[in-house]
């Protein structure tokens, strides 16, 4: 059964059939990934890559290697799954568990991506800050305007968006590849770094940093849901062909994006661990010592360039993850401007009130704070992922093998073990220290029902009566009852005095029979009308209704019944509470045309009155 589309605005909107050749073909697939890769190079991960480098040296580059290997298995299966079923992760998990479960899901996906732009946006304020000596704080603030930036690029495709992406990508890789240049980091200690071990407690706080900065639980959302972007045959050879393409784009991607994390760790073990400054976890404080270390201007130039390029660049794929996740699970769709809005004001308020109280040189540890956050929610986004596309009964012959499989265990085994470590760590610290306090009470209690909830999703598909095989994404299927409609007896018109009223007027006018009566309704918007309302009798109040009147005439002259209502104020409010009054059976308005910029500049009157009124409403335009 068919549901709402994952990103609707821009689902099968990049055709592949038809293409000659394998190669151009796999170029049509490509970028997806790409999207996904800036996730694995965003100020988060900075913040873990620069304390391991600092404090730790070359010797967390294995678990930067671990945790790319784990993404790209888990991105592999996430496109597997929007690929097969044509279902994100979010909407996959809406028609498996209970309802109670998936709001807890949704919940959880909130948090990491709410953690997520907490780092892109300390990313994007001390980018602001390292370049142009902005305040850290008004540079929090400013980073609240790229809200519209998403929005914009909406307008021109997915290609458009994606092509925006790898351009700030091909900035963050050429910043890095001249600092790697004037660094010149020692290759022999940098291998060793890939033998695993962790020295200290420290060690592994930072390596679950790392984890949680890597494999991002939003990222598991959104690739699921981009791949879907390409339209393609349905037949088992183009699905598999399309499944080959996108795990080489995602192979391709996300290997870029180690050798970038890579280049930042190898740059703090270089720059700071070498010279004895083992306490470097401020971006700040990294790019501070970048030119007296390094000896060379350019590189805390090229640092914060590529810093400002990670933030705004991780910042349109949260957007879009947000999106998917509210959709998927709640079948809630709201404009992608006012989710962003939610989802960043949510992000400022601990930005702004950790840095008023514990000044600038806390974002460090708030950036890595948010990294570990997003690995404690990694658990509840890739365990139903293991579930859905191990299923034979859902993806048929497209299901993952047995070593897939295994390999996706193992790497979910991984992450909840090292989580559930630092966690008793934590807990056994505070438990040591004598009595708790309210929030640490709440906290346990919380990490109690987050585990009680990781138990159920693991075992609800494999002992559930609940088969994936059927999901049920609206309910039961609906039955229409056919019957005849009375013809609409009374019709209202809203006019503007422009060229579109000719059209509106035409419409109705073919909707009517010999007994129809018509209302044709104007709202005056000046600053008066607002204020006076219905006592205003200035010139321009005087002109409209004259309008109205020889409006009525033509009419009447026509043989229709026809009223005329002038009203004051806003017409979002105004047009429905005349039309439930006069108890139109039908409303008629023309559409103003505006799109993107123009609706926020001059406001979308349409969507608020046909949510005011329980009519038929049809809108119309030239």
């Amino acid at each position: 059964m068919e549901g709402k589309r994952s990103l609707e605005e821009v689902h099968s909107t990049i055709n592949t059939t038809g293409i000659p050749g394998k190669f151009k073909r796999m170029l049509a697939f490509m970028g997806p990934a790409y999207l996904i890769s800036v996730g694995y190079m965003d100020p988060g991960n900075w913040a873990t890559d620069i304390a391991g480098g600092s404090q730790f040296g070359y010797r967390l580059i294995w678990v930067l290697l671990m945790s790319n290997l784990m993404a790209m298995l888990l991105q592999g299966f996430c496109a597997r799954l929007g690929i097969v079923r044509g279902l994100d992760l979010a909407q996959a998990s809406r028609a498996t568990y209970p309802r109670f479960v998936n709001f807890s899901l949704y919940a959880l996906a909130e948090i990491a991506i709410a953690a997520c732009d907490l780092a892109e946006i300390l990313g994007m304020a001390i980018g602001l800050h390292l370049l142009f000596k902005f305040p850290l704080l008004w540079g929090v603030c400013i980073s609240a305007l790229d809200t519209f930036l998403l929005l914009f690029l909406m307008n021109y495709g997915i290609k458009k968006i994606e092509a925006f992406i790898i351009s700030l990508v091909a900035v963050i890789a050429v910043c890095f590849c001249i600092e790697m240049f004037l660094i010149k980091p020692d290759l022999h200690q940098v291998v060793q770094g890939f033998i695993p071990g962790l020295p200290n407690s420290a060690a592994l706080y930072i390596a679950i940093g790392i984890i949680g900065a890597t494999v991002m639980p939003h990222n598991l959302y959104l690739h699921s849901s981009l791949v879907q972007t390409r339209k393609f045959e349905r037949n088992t050879k183009d699905i598999k062909q399309a499944i080959r393409f996108n795990i080489f784009d995602s192979v391709i991607a996300l290997n870029f994006a180690f050798f970038v994390n890579a280049g930042i760790l190898i740059l703090a073990g270089t720059v700071f661990y070498t010279s004895g400054n083992y306490h470097i976890t401020d971006i700040q404080d990294a790019h501070k010592m970048l030119e007296p270390l390094v000896g060379n201007h350019l590189a805390p130039i090229l640092f914060a360039v590529a810093l400002i390029a990670a933030g705004q660049s991780s910042t349109i794929t949260g957007t879009l993850a947000g999106q998917i996740v509210m959709e998927g699970y709640l079948n809630l769709r709201i404009q992608a401007w006012v989710r962003r809005l939610i989802t960043r004001i949510v992000a400022i308020v601990p930005a702004i009130i950790t840095i008023l109280l514990k000044g600038e040189g806390s974002t460090g540890d708030l950036l890595v704070l948010s990294q570990v956050i997003l690995s404690l929610q990694l658990g509840f986004a890739v365990i139903p992922l293991l579930h859905f596309v191990s299923d034979k009964n859902w993806m048929k012959e497209h299901a993952i093998g047995f070593w897939s499989k295994l390999a996706g265990w193992i790497s979910a085994i991984i992450i909840v073990s090292l989580n559930a470590k630092l966690v008793f760590d934590t807990l056994s610290e505070w438990l040591g220290d004598g009595p708790l306090n309210f929030w640490q009470s709440l906290v346990i209690f919380l990490t109690f029902c987050s585990a009680i909830l990781l138990i159920y999703i693991t075992l609800f598909p494999l002992f559930s009566k609940y088969k994936l095989s059927k999901p049920q994404i609206h309910g039961p299927d609906p039955v229409i009852n056919i019957r005849n409609m009375n013809s609409y007896q009374k019709i209202a018109i809203t006019v503007d005095f422009s060229s579109s009223d000719n059209i509106a007027i035409n419409h109705a006018i073919s909707y009517s029979t010999k007994d129809v009566q018509f209302l044709l309704i104007h709202i005056l918007e000046s600053a008066g009308a607002f204020v006076e309302q219905d006592f205003i009798n200035d010139a321009e109040a005087k002109h409209d209704q004259t309008i109205l009147d020889k409006y009525q005439a033509y009419l009447a002259e026509a043989g229709f019944k026809v009223e005329t209502k002038l009203g004051f104020g806003s017409p979002k409010k105004k047009i429905p509470m005349i039309v439930n009054e006069y108890g139109a059976d039908l409303l008629i308005m023309g559409a103003h045309g505006h799109t993107a910029w123009k609706d926020m500049i001059f406001g979308t009157t349409l969507d608020a009155v046909r949510h005011r009124v329980s009519i038929p409403v049809l809108i119309v335009s030239e």
